[in-house]
């Protein structure tokens, strides 16, 4: 808790309860939580409770006030230390390795990696400058490539800055044919006839799904219901009916395969939190058939472009090099 108490030139706070602190009427008085803070003409003494209160050197002060204050548990919040930008790692030859103290790195996910294994990848290779910690900002799915910002270290702070982002993807879905998981990470599961498709209704169904929408996710995704993963739930055979979120595509375009009219490729830029395997689902559904996803690039997370990004294979062999320097420079020190 703390009291303010002017014109006082000694002061003690006793083991005695609050109410009994004050021989004279103070001035003002505060009463707060969790500690106690006396205020003096010339300090200000904060002792730790009762159990660390400090006697005075020549008489207790023990005193009590009649009047009744009331309380204030308005607390005081303490200023959050201010967060420093991380730096990125641009591709190249690595000139100073510990930028990734406080970094940040653009990566072209390849297929069949998770965003899981990047992450588990770079930060057992950057174990050796003491970096502990590494996070994604949005998962990229095993069959989809493309950007995935890594951020070490204190840069992890802004994971969720950079994933509050707009997004833009490309990609390919099959007509007529549906999975389970809206992708072809689970087999074909229901046929349609997708040949009455034109291009005009291609042209048609992309107006109808740009602005605000209402998404329903799929049944395979990282959402937690119950404490579970929805994919775990949908691997054991459950269902879950997820209630629809708002999303918003700013732009979709489609256009049809020139090698195969069963194909159609596209390309979207889409708000947070859009799942590009659900909007093919209900485009598929829109166009009076069914489909599912074949490929997925992620292409920009807000003004960062995969364009920009390192290959995987290259940033791990830089940080190979980087590490036998360093434990070559450790091995002749000694």
């Amino acid at each position: 808790m703390k009291a303010h108490v002017c014109r006082m030139e000694r002061v003690v706070v006793s083991r005695r309860p609050l109410g009994c602190l004050l021989r004279r009427a103070p001035t003002l008085v505060k009463v707060a939580v969790s500690e106690v803070s006396i205020r003096t003409s010339d300090a200000l003494i904060t002792p730790a409770l009762a159990d660390h209160a400090v006697e005075a050197r020549d008489r207790t002060f023990d005193a009590s006030t009649s009047q009744g204050v009331a309380p204030d548990t308005t607390l005081e919040a303490t200023p959050k230390s201010k967060r420093i930008s991380p730096t990125s790692l641009i591709p190249g030859p690595i000139v100073d390795i510990d930028v990734l103290q406080n970094g940040v790195i653009l990566v072209d996910k390849p297929l069949g990696w998770t965003s899981f294994d990047v992450c588990g990848k770079i930060r057992n290779m950057l174990k050796f400058i003491g970096v502990k910690k590494v996070g994604h900002a949005g998962t990229l799915d095993p069959n989809a490539t493309g950007l995935l910002i890594v951020c070490t270290g204190r840069g992890t702070k802004f994971c969720d800055d950079f994933m509050a982002q707009a997004k833009e993807y490309s990609g390919t879905m099959r007509l007529g044919e549906g999975t389970a998981s809206y992708d072809a990470e689970c087999e074909v599961s229901e046929r349609l006839p997708w040949e009455h498709v034109t291009d005009v209704d291609l042209q048609a169904v992309s107006e109808r799904f740009v602005g605000d929408l209402m998404q329903v996710p799929p049944m395979f995704s990282a959402i937690k219901v119950g404490g579970q993963k929805m994919y775990q739930l949908a691997r054991e055979g459950q269902s879950v009916a997820l209630p629809p979120r708002p999303v918003i595509v700013s732009s979709l375009r489609l256009w049809r395969s020139e090698t195969s009219p069963q194909d159609v490729h596209f390309y979207v830029a889409c708000s947070k939190g859009t799942y590009i395997r659900s909007l093919a689902y209900d485009i598929g559904r829109a166009l009076g058939t069914v489909a599912h996803l074949v490929a997925l690039r992620r292409e920009a997370v807000g003004s960062y472009r995969v364009g920009d990004a390192w290959d995987l294979r290259q940033l791990i062999d830089q940080l190979e090099q980087q590490k036998r320097a360093f434990l070559l420079s450790q091995q002749q020190q000694r």
